[in-house]
């Protein structure tokens, strides 16, 4: 089995970390990046055995690499710190890890909102590449929604990790604020237009209200976000 890497990237994330590291012990090695954190992240990762660099914030992608950079081992999976590895998955990877045929791996991700799986509204299997060979994949620059970016063909695993995404409607709000601020594209006609497509596309076409309240709650806070994101710059503050 080809030696594996998993980077976090952690800033006070003390209450999800213990079951995120329990469900990674398969790891060669587990190397936490640390902005400051002042709960008890920290001994909570060095108590699991993880490896902990502290680093000041240089944002998403930068911080990423940075970790991905630090790494032992060529092969690195990417985890956030709200992010668990179920058994299926584990043992997926494992068994591709035995002899990969790609150097890098898309990986279905179920988020839960307000405590609750969501697989409507395209927010199911939210693939993204997370495992990869560090020679041949890399992280992009931007500011919000980094990625990994490869010329190499692209694998998939079938079986998800799971994401806590948001236990309140209060922290997307904030969450959203602040990636609508750091994204914001200032466009007054597409912060009418947007909104609208986004909410029907979400709830309709992608089949949001099969997931009840949730998959409407849900719709029309990304609609929202869409708003803010374009209208955000329009107007200039005195």
């Amino acid at each position: 089995m080809k030696k594996l890497s998993i980077v976090i990237l952690t800033y006070n994330s003390q209450k999800y970390l213990k079951e995120v590291l329990s469900s990674i012990t398969f790891a060669d090695e587990v190397l936490i990046i640390d902005s400051g954190s002042s709960d008890n992240t920290i001994s909570i990762a060095k108590d699991m055995g993880a490896r902990v660099i502290y680093q000041e914030w240089l944002g998403f992608a930068k911080q990423k690499q940075y970790g991905v950079d630090l790494a032992k081992n060529d092969w690195v999976f990417i985890l956030d710190s709200d992010e668990v590895i179920s058994k299926p998955l584990k043992d997926e990877i494992v068994k591709e890890l035995q002899n990969p045929n790609f150097n890098a791996y898309r990986v279905p991700r179920l988020n839960y909102f307000f405590k609750k799986p969501i697989y409507y509204g395209g927010l199911y299997p939210d693939m993204n590449i997370r495992l990869f060979n560090r020679s041949k994949a890399h992280f992009n620059d931007k500011e919000v929604h980094e990625s990994i970016v490869t010329n190499e063909p692209i694998g998939e695993f079938n079986n998800y990790m799971i994401h806590y995404a948001y236990d309140s409607i209060e922290k997307f709000i904030d969450k959203q604020n602040r990636y609508s601020t750091l994204g914001a594209k200032a466009n007054p006609i597409k912060a009418i237009i947007s909104p609208i497509w986004t909410f029907f596309r979400m709830y309709i076409i992608k089949q949001g209200f099969r997931d009840g309240w949730h998959g409407y709650i849900i719709a029309k806070l990304y609609s929202q976000y869409t708003f803010w994101k374009y209208v955000k710059g329009s107007i200039p503050n005195e």
